[in-house]
């Protein structure tokens, strides 16, 4: 298994069940999923800048960080 850091922002909304995220969208470094998730944050509920990281083989995604958040932004975590 290998792993690598990669960097998403996440918009949330809100429907029945909740805070939910909406399509990720992946950055290049934190510096601009930050820029990023700022300037979709006027669009969206609340949107989260996260670092993951992602299994190479199977695309696995784990061990999400918040490394910045505008408006309201859910757990990312899996139970």
């Amino acid at each position: 298994m290998s792993l690598a850091e990669k960097f998403i922002v996440v918009p949330f909304k809100r429907n029945r069940a909740g805070l939910v995220p909406g399509e990720m969208r992946q950055a290049s470094n934190g510096t601009s999923a930050e820029k990023i998730a700022s300037a979709m944050s006027a669009r969206s509920l609340g949107v989260g800048a996260y670092s993951v990281m992602v299994d190479c083989e199977t695309g696995d995604m784990s061990s999400p960080r918040l490394l910045a958040a505008f408006g309201e932004v859910g757990d990312l975590t899996q139970d």
